[in-house]
């Protein structure tokens, strides 16, 4: 079997790369390794990812200090969060979030949790990782938006899930997904000979282009599903669970997330994103839902960060419909990939996260057991 998995590696080319128009610059290409020996590269790339935005000015104005005890000052900074949250806003906000709801639980946008047993004979979870894990570095190295990543790695699960593919398409499959991500999510995506040379030129335009009008009819030209990375979108406050949590309706939720945490704000939003980018390479985790993953990660970022804290609250329960209990299995099932459990050799995720740019947060750990309390119903 090992044999056999082996050959859904592709050797990359270190040749020089052909000459690029004027109007896409890309970086100089680092040295080429074997698809399924990505795991083991430790050559940093470059990315562009959006990098944390800027704290949004609090509205609350300042008030003169006055002698209070812990709990008058308790109620009135309730009293002035309250006050202080637009109604438009929050009113949008939940909507938005409402929307993408119904959108993930559309069956023709989500995937099957058992496609490798019920559709798939040639290629197997492992194979998938590997695609997976390269695809991070596709993406870190023609500097795409992790919206790119999110989007390629939902096609090919939808795909996979519908259609048998023998392991020496499989590449071919995720240069064809992350090709249409890219026209969807980027403002100048790569070109298709950006892909056939990414791959050693194992496949031609004519195979890539067939393969992307394969994709877009299965797909039926639904290209925006909702995906992890919208309910922890940190740049738009009216379009995810993560900026609900963090901007405005906001303001509650935030002072709720942020409540007796010693951290930043940009590392518990690094170390969610982290958390998120790691279950793409689990094929377990394509049972679970978009927002339960996204909730999921928040739960798991607050209890690294600060495990003696309990990592959820009735405000992060009220926006995000999600009891401690409902994110159980999902919390769990992330926390085995943050502590490596299974001793996965696919580095593109950890080693990306370890750079100062994304606050280092890769080399961030939790305590190796949640305690049961915390995933029991929260008092009022």
């Amino acid at each position: 079997m090992d044999e056999q998995e082996n050959s859904v590696s592709t050797t990359l080319s270190s040749n020089k790369r052909p000459s690029m128009s004027p109007s896409r610059q890309i970086p100089a290409p680092k040295k080429r390794v074997v698809l399924g020996e990505i795991s083991n590269s430790t050559n940093d790339v470059v990315s562009t990812q959006n990098s944390a935005p800027k704290k949004p000015k609090s509205s609350l104005k300042k008030k003169k200090k006055k002698t209070t005890t812990k709990r008058e000052g308790e109620a009135l900074k309730t009293e002035l969060v309250v006050r202080s949250v637009d109604p438009r806003k929050s009113d949008h906000s939940s909507s938005i979030y409402r929307h993408l709801l119904s959108l993930e639980m559309d069956m023709n946008k989500r995937s099957s949790p058992s496609y490798m047993g019920r559709v798939q004979n040639d290629i197997s979870p492992n194979m998938r990782g590997i695609l997976v894990d390269w695809l991070v570095e596709v993406a870190e190295e023609y500097q795409l938006v992790t919206d790119t990543l999110f989007l390629t790695v939902s096609y090919i699960d939808r795909y996979l899930s519908s259609y048998a593919i023998s392991r020496n398409k499989l590449q071919l499959l995720g240069v064809a997904c992350m090709l249409v991500a890219s026209k969807y999510e980027e403002i100048c995506p790569p070109r298709v000979e950006d892909f056939c040379y990414i791959t050693d030129n194992t496949y031609i335009m004519e195979e890539v282009l067939e393969m992307e009008r394969d994709v877009l009819k299965f797909l039926n030209f639904d290209t925006g599903p909702p995906t992890t990375k919208n309910f922890l979108r940190q740049d738009n406050a009216l379009t995810s669970l993560w900026s609900s949590v963090f901007h405005g309706c906001c303001i509650i939720l935030t002072r709720a997330a942020l409540e007796n945490y010693k951290s930043s704000k940009t590392q518990l939003e690094f170390l969610s994103c982290y958390l998120v980018e790691l279950s793409l390479l689990d094929y377990s985790c394509v049972q679970f839902l978009p927002s339960v993953v996204a909730a999921s990660a928040i739960f798991l970022s607050r209890f690294t960060i600060q495990p003696e804290v309990h990592p959820w609250s009735l405000a992060l329960q009220s926006y995000s419909g999600y009891r401690p209990s409902d994110l159980k299995i999902c919390v769990r099932a992330i926390h085995d990939l943050q502590l490596n459990i299974k001793g996965s050799s696919l580095r593109a995720v950890r080693d990306k996260y370890r750079k100062p740019k994304y606050a280092c947060v890769g080399t961030l750990t939790s305590l190796p057991e949640i305690p049961a309390i915390y995933f029991e119903a929260i008092d009022i």
